[in-house]
């Protein structure tokens, strides 16, 4: 079980979400917690005024955050002795804050990833020991322990599934195991994380290791819905996705998911479900290896995209044009999200501005470039199989109205995506809400 920071914002939601934790009769619950809500924030601060040596505003806002844990330990506890407890671990932890401002050593990326790893270890402190002053049997295992990524920055599988198996046998009589999210060591022993999908990524790392009966992620709505809420009204709730129509959802905007979190399990088949702390007995949406044959899932969009398009003449049957072209494009670490080719132009999408300025000039070499800024990719998800007759036309009949600039299908089973100008999004993705999911 996951939960994120605002699900342990408060005092008053870290008692609430505790309720959760308790597992059913002969069941053990793994739990996985984020900082509170705000407290990652105020440690990229703290950083950044050392990084600019200046240690008295790095004091200050570690004086900041010292009392407003100091306020949530007063309020969390009923006990004096469990205030008391926590209130020494705070101690504790805030002087080890405060070190770094009195180092004499330069202030790099290897401290600042140990400073940014408090606010997961001070969250699990208080809530294991909310649970132990509740009478819970629950034990704190540090995910520094087992959690492991590689030489290339990936998850050390093997010394993950290993290392937490060897924690559970050492720890085996506890109803509730709680641990960070996030947080881990690289492959040099230092103190890092894994970034790309955080919490989420931990739990369904754990999850897969040890082959849970289910994975859940707790955020703050039903599940993932058909399309944006935000945007389009009217939307519903998905109660089943496939992996990959879950990841291909991820990628291209859903928030509620990092497209990357969920291949754990998908490999080891351990299903993930999205639920709702808010509303803890709505169904929300389970991820599984089950495809339900000739059904559209959900739509969703990916902002800020640039699009790119060469035309050459040269290219004219030249084999070679476009392993230059990616070729551009890995120099300068840009991935690509959408391609279209034909015989004279390639055109192709990014959502990452930082090196387009190099791009477009190397680019130029071999054609004719062109840039169109403020665009979205709209994707429509769902079993979009070549057998499926008529889907895409449906798809692409639900926005005849709009000015499509570009089109990808049949690189995924999976996804249809239009490409159009960021002030259409609204509208196109109403409309094919009103075309795809009508009663």
């Amino acid at each position: 079980m996951k939960f994120g920071g605002t699900s342990v914002g408060t005092p008053q939601r870290m008692k609430e979400v505790a309720k959760i934790f308790r597992p059913t009769a002969g069941g053990q619950s793994f739990v996985v917690l984020s900082a509170m809500s705000g407290t990652t924030n105020n440690l990229v601060e703290i950083s950044d005024y050392l990084y600019k040596n200046n240690p008295e505003g790095a004091s200050t806002v570690i004086n900041q955050l010292e009392q407003k844990y100091i306020a949530h330990t007063d309020e969390l506890y009923d006990t004096e002795a469990y205030r008391e407890k926590t209130m020494q671990f705070l101690k504790e932890e805030f002087k080890y804050l405060r070190s770094f401002t009195k180092s004499a050593t330069t202030f790099s990326e290897v401290e600042e990833k140990i400073i940014l790893a408090q606010g997961e270890i001070i969250s699990t402190n208080l809530v294991t020991n909310y649970l132990l002053e509740q009478g819970d049997k629950a034990i704190l295992l540090p995910a520094l322990d087992f959690v492991r990524t590689d030489a290339n920055g990936e998850p050390d599988l093997n010394f993950i599934r290993e290392a937490i198996v060897s924690q559970l046998k050492e720890h085996p009589d506890y109803d509730i195991y709680i641990t960070q999210g996030f947080i881990c060591r690289n492959a040099k022993g230092e103190i890092d994380n894994l970034q790309r999908g955080g919490s989420d990524y931990t739990a369904c790392l754990i999850g897969s290791a040890l082959q849970t009966d289910e994975i859940q992620i707790w955020t703050d709505i039903d599940g993932m819905h058909n399309n944006d809420p935000r945007i389009v009204e009217n939307t519903k709730p998905v109660r089943q996705l496939y992996f990959e129509e879950a990841a291909e959802l991820a990628y291209f905007g859903a928030k509620i998911l990092h497209p990357t979190c969920i291949q754990p399990a998908k490999f080891a088949g351990v299903p993930v479900r999205l639920l709702n702390t808010m509303n803890p007995t709505a169904p929300g949406t389970i991820i599984n290896n089950e495809i339900q044959q000739g059904t559209i899932k959900a739509v969703a969009a990916k902002d800020n995209i640039t699009c790119i398009r060469i035309q050459s003449s040269r290219m004219l049957l030249a084999y070679g044009f476009l392993r230059k072209v990616f070729e551009i494009f890995e120099q300068y670490r840009t991935s690509i999200d959408m391609i279209c080719t034909s015989e004279v132009g390639v055109s192709l999408t990014i959502d990452n501005r930082g090196h387009l300025t190099d791009i477009v000039g190397e680019l130029k070499k071999y054609g004719t470039v062109e840039v169109d800024d403020n665009m979205c990719i709209i994707c429509v998800v769902g079993d979009l199989a070549s057998g499926n007759v008529g889907f895409e036309t449906r798809a692409c009949m639900a926005v005849k109205k709009i000015p499509v600039r570009m089109i990808s299908y049949g690189g995924s089973n999976y996804n249809i995506s239009f490409l159009v100008k960021a002030e259409d999004k609204k509208r196109t993705m109403q409309a094919l809400s009103e075309t795809l999911f009508k009663d």
